[in-house]
């Protein structure tokens, strides 16, 4: 694999990953735990529906936008040439 997929995978699997992670939280937060745990200022129920939504958003550009990325990469053109600069 080159480098470039490598990167491309990387970069997938962790907008993925970074997403499911709010997905779960979110979760835990609206699910596992009393609304009012902290008092009545804090609904954590809401933060937990919040971060859900966050999360699903996240995974849908994840997906949708990894085709994209790897094009970018594949369309440059890099042109060197090895001569010093003249004085």
């Amino acid at each position: 694999m080159t480098e470039a997929v490598l990167a491309f995978c990387l970069e997938v699997v962790m907008g993925v990953g970074v997403s499911i992670f709010f997905l779960t939280l979110g979760a835990i937060l609206r699910f596992a735990i009393e609304p009012d745990v902290f008092g009545q200022s804090v609904h954590m129920d809401v933060i937990g529906v919040i971060f859900m939504i966050v999360g699903g958003v996240g995974v849908v550009l994840s997906i949708v936008l990894a085709p994209r990325r790897g094009q970018t990469s594949d369309n440059r053109l890099m042109h060197r040439e090895n001569n010093p600069p003249e004085l």
